[in-house]
């Protein structure tokens, strides 16, 4: 992520006013609760309500948790089918995708103590007679327009039953975004194993957040959602505690801000499994329409393993153990000559390096012999060495092109990564 954020009048007031925003729009529409007759008839109790597993911690108040679910409630027939198997001692797998926060970037312990492994742990505890696996696709500094690309292999393939998605610091609140982010939405949705689907929105220091655009998706197709930023930036505007109490920088959360969320999670999913009589057994079907462009349902990665190049140029195929989760990659030192590649698809993005190497340089983008785009490898004045996501091409039917990648003449740097190609 970029460096910290000072934060101004404008920002503090900002803050409030995006979650106001959210919780006007959403919670609003909330079907109010049945209420019971204390003189009729009452449906028939369980022998005994169980018990909640007990918190990690105890950092969230009750004002923080009613803010933080402030949403519609969404369908919970999945979400309960899964409770349903596990109680029975049935195996579930339990899985995450997003950027670093949900990697467990700044937690002590990504093992132990990221938001993460705590929602694992209230699986595990609350229903010991069935083996949990856990799943945790979590890329730092990366998108939802990667991840709808990379879902099926690092997440779906899985087969999780139930799913958290967490974008909302890396996406944007424009319409790019709302494109990819749906169409993740819709493919873990579709998906048939049909996983339950919680929406998690994070916030950075000054309320930087895509959760305006990812809640009224969220809201269109019934999903429940839970926001840190919520729970938390009210209550720092009102002196109970301090960001730096949270965060060591201006976006990710430390041990105790990964235990607010964890607590928000185990808040959650015990009111749901109390209420777990009260769902109706029928998981309701999917089948509501997409609320975007459907362009990345059936997104793909290429990179060094599956793809050869028909011209290598001045590049050379790496495999190397590395930082990036993408090791099949392509490289060049000098960049001479161009490398080509012949792609059949209808819209295509590339993910490359960025460094804070001066000796990383700018390449320009060709498809079909018409420059498309410059990527500049050089990450001057960046937070660290990272991967960025880019769209080159878009159009509505799939055909073969030409695509090249060469040095820019006015580059000042030689080095270059391709780490894949994402196609759809």
């Amino acid at each position: 992520m970029g460096e910290r954020n000072k934060e101004t009048g404008r920002d503090r007031g900002g803050r409030l006013f995006l979650i106001l925003c959210t919780m006007i729009m959403l919670a609003g529409c909330a079907a109010p609760k049945e209420q019971k007759d204390p003189g009729g008839s009452q449906p028939e109790v369980p022998e005994a309500t169980p018990a909640p597993v007990p918190l990690p911690s105890d950092y969230v108040t009750e004002e923080m948790y009613e803010r933080a679910v402030a949403f519609r409630e969404g369908d919970l027939t999945r979400l309960a089918a899964v409770m349903r198997r596990a109680r029975a001692g049935e195996d579930i797998t339990v899985g995450v995708i997003g950027g670093s926060i949900t990697e467990g970037y700044s937690a002590s312990n990504r093992a132990e103590t990221s938001y993460a492994c705590h929602m694992r742990n209230w699986w595990q505890e609350r229903f010991p007679d069935s083996k949990v696996e856990y799943v945790n696709a979590g890329i730092g500094g990366t998108s939802s327009y990667l991840g709808v690309h990379r879902v099926q292999e690092d997440l779906l393939e899985q087969k999780p039953d139930f799913v958290i998605v967490e974008f909302s610091v890396n996406d944007g609140n424009n319409q790019f975004f709302k494109i990819s982010y749906d169409n993740l939405l819709r493919r873990i949705l579709l998906d048939e194993n049909e996983p339950a689907l919680l929406l998690l929105f994070t916030t950075q220091e000054n309320g930087t957040s895509a959760q305006v655009n990812d809640a009224l998706l969220g809201f269109g197709y019934g999903l429940p959602m839970i926001s840190y930023g919520n729970a938390v930036l009210p209550s720092i505007e009102a002196g109970e505690f301090a960001w730096k109490d949270i965060s060591p920088d201006n976006v990710h959360p430390n041990d105790r801000g990964h235990a607010v969320i964890g607590e928000l999670l185990y808040r959650y999913l015990n009111d749901v499994y109390a209420r777990l009589e009260e769902i109706p057994e029928e998981v309701t079907p999917f089948t509501a329409k997409a609320q975007t462009k459907e362009r990345y349902l059936k997104g793909r990665v290429l990179d060094a393993s599956c793809l050869s190049p028909a011209e290598v140029g001045s590049f050379t195929e790496q495999v190397e153990n590395w930082y990036f989760p993408y090791k099949n990659y392509w490289h060049t030192k000098g960049g001479g000559e161009a490398i080509v590649f012949e792609i059949e698809a209808a819209n295509i993005g590339m993910l490359y390096q960025r460094d804070v190497d001066a000796a990383f340089g700018l390449y320009d983008v060709y498809i079909d012999g018409e420059r498309v785009r410059s990527l500049n490898g050089y990450f001057e004045d960046g937070w660290g060495n990272s991967m960025e996501a880019v769209e080159l091409y878009v159009s509505e039917e799939a055909a073969l092109h030409r695509v090249e990648v060469r040095k820019n003449p006015d580059s000042t740097g030689d080095l270059f990564t391709i780490l894949c190609w994402l196609v759809s």
